[in-house]
């Protein structure tokens, strides 16, 4: 599952978000949000920008560099 979420994350353009949710759906797992963020807890390949995902309800989320990376990323990519 890892090999798909991280495929669908390096496939968001810039300026773009999407929802671990969305994510999980997909990747073909529909029920596996969770599982989408432990997976992306662990990336720190630059390439895959992680950042990208959001909460459902539109909260930034965790991320493995800290919120306020995550914020500041996505306020310059003009994603919020």
């Amino acid at each position: 599952m890892a090999e798909k979420v991280l495929k669908v994350v390096s496939h968001i353009p810039e300026g773009k978000v999407l929802s671990y949710k969305k994510v999980a759906e997909l990747a073909g797992r529909p029920r596996a949000f969770r599982a989408v963020g432990n997976i992306l807890s662990k990336n720190y390949d630059p390439k895959i920008p992680c950042y990208r995902v959001i909460r459902a309800n539109g909260e930034i989320g965790g991320h493995n560099r800290g919120r306020d990376k995550k914020r500041f990323l996505l306020k310059k990519e003009g994603a919020i």
